[in-house]
């Protein structure tokens, strides 16, 4: 199954689960950028578990999308950590 679209769909899903949590997308009940640090770190570890998971297994096109998916929201994360070291009432 090639062309199954189920991981990358599920891959683009917790990215934007991610984005919401971190307070880069709105929260589409509140229409409000929230974060959830704790929301936002969970989606990145199930990320990183399907990257140990199904190493070996992904397509070219899989790994680059799973990738890019990590390195955005880990760069996004911690740059959430270093502002909660200097806000930590705030998150």
């Amino acid at each position: 199954m090639e062309n199954d679209q189920r991981f990358a769909d599920f891959v683009i899903l917790q990215a934007q689960n991610a984005g919401m949590f971190l307070g880069k997308v709105p929260n589409p009940i509140s229409g409000k950028l929230e974060v959830n640090a704790k929301a936002a770190r969970s989606v990145l570890d199930s990320l990183e578990m399907l990257e140990l998971k199904t190493t070996g297994n992904r397509t070219p096109q899989e790994d680059k999308l799973l990738q890019t998916a990590l390195l955005n929201i880990r760069t996004l994360y911690s740059g959430l950590e270093a502002g909660e070291s200097n806000n930590s009432d705030q998150i």
